[in-house]
């Protein structure tokens, strides 16, 4: 029996959790010693319910970092923003991930977006797999390439995050005796990168992966969660995930009660109080997470902001995407949906945006639906059970090699 630690640090929305669950669900069935830190406790709390596995908060950083660009114009700017501006900044967070795994004392660290868990086991000699979407792991050995490619980014300011981050994780790699790194992408990368995802969602648009790498498909809940009744009423059917930090969510709905729509919502804000923006017959929301193996299956359309889990669940259903992306991994994601005909970037459209005009243009034509569809059918084969196991065999073999 194995040691295995799940760490989420970095990103946003219950997509994390989602992928980590059934993995950890298998190791435990397999007999091996389980455990989590999460970035969220709280929204996670439901969807994580019944896992024989002990939860820790996670180091994260949590304060305002002033001097760096925004918006980021490449993943070194996105870690400067998140403590990698420099060592002094970076140290905390490095010692808590250390303390962490000392009283763990994991024998494979199985990271989600968690750059600085990778660092505090690489000082410890403890084997990491950087597991995520293609935009949490950019290509390794090389610089992080930029994520603004519609911008003149000048070739200095990469130049100049690049080695911010690399300096901060190899001086506290340094003070911890450990080996320093020679990109800083392989901080997201770790000692074994294992892509959750497909290569027509890839944002940097690779065409060939290193040998020995391979898309795994992306890792989500088979089930769980909330299958509320849909509202009365003869319009299409809309499952909307979104949040309340963006600007026209409220729009976004009463765009969707104009057109007749009948909506299933999940508004995480909604669980910590907060009034519905939208009061109307034909919207239900969800108490918790919607179980998206039920929900989506009997939709027309899905509304969301991108994350990577819902887009890939909604595109192995055929159904069409309606995109408000709100941070630039969700943009990229996006804008290869759009380029692809399988949804609609709304941040690509000038403002003020018509939203009744631009849903009805993806409700209605037909292919959008018709690429949903293709894109369902090439992946027919893909099993979200086979793939927890096939990644399942992988840890262990890692186990087996690392010891």
């Amino acid at each position: 029996m194995a040691g295995i630690f799940f760490s989420w640090e970095l990103g946003g929305g219950l997509g994390h959790a989602g992928s980590i669950r059934p993995l950890a669900e298998e190791m435990i069935r397999r007999g091996h010693r389980v455990s989590l830190g999460l970035r969220d406790l709280v929204h996670t709390d439901v969807l994580l319910s019944g896992i024989e596995a002990p939860r820790y908060q996670a180091p994260v950083w949590l304060h305002r970092v002033h001097g760096v660009p925004s918006p980021p114009a490449s993943m070194a700017e996105i870690l400067m923003a998140c403590g990698y501006l420099n060592a002094d900044a970076l140290r905390g967070l490095f010692v808590g991930w250390r303390n962490l795994l000392m009283l763990l004392r994991p024998d494979l660290l199985v990271a989600d977006y968690s750059p600085t868990a990778i660092l505090a086991a690489r000082s410890l000699g403890i084997p990491s797999v950087a597991t995520g979407p293609a935009f949490f792991i950019p290509p390794v050995d090389a610089r992080f390439p930029c994520i603004r490619d519609w911008e003149q980014i000048p070739a200095g300011r990469l130049d100049h995050a690049e080695r911010s981050v690399t300096t901060a994780a190899n001086t506290v790699l340094t003070e911890a005796g450990a080996p320093p790194i020679a990109y800083a992408t392989s901080i997201l990368g770790g000692d074994h990168a294992l892509l959750l995802s497909w290569p027509e969602l890839d944002p940097y648009g690779r065409e060939t992966l290193p040998e020995g790498m391979h898309w795994w498909g992306p890792s989500m809940l088979q089930s769980g969660g909330e299958f509320p009744a849909w509202p009365g009423g003869k319009g299409k059917k809309v499952f909307a995930y979104l949040k309340s930090a963006h600007p026209d969510h409220e729009l976004v709905l009463k765009a969707l009660v104009a057109l007749g729509c009948s909506v299933v919502c999940y508004l995480p804000e909604l669980a910590s109080g907060r009034p519905p923006p939208v009061s109307a017959s034909c919207i239900t929301y969800c108490n918790g997470p919607a179980d998206l193996a039920r929900v989506l299956p009997e939709c027309d359309l899905c509304v969301c902001h991108g994350g990577a889990a819902t887009v890939a669940q909604s595109l192995l259903c055929g159904i069409p995407l309606f995109l408000l992306p709100m941070q630039g991994e969700q943009f990229l994601v996006a804008r290869r949906i759009g380029r692809l005909q399988l949804g609609l970037n709304a941040a690509e459209r000038p403002r003020p945006v018509d939203y009744a005009a631009l849903l009805s243009s993806v409700l209605e034509a037909p292919e959008y639906g018709a690429a949903a569809e293709s894109f369902a059918a090439r992946h027919a084969g893909f099993s979200s059970l086979r793939h927890t196991q096939s990644l399942a065999d992988e840890f262990e073999r890692i186990l087996r090699v690392s010891q």
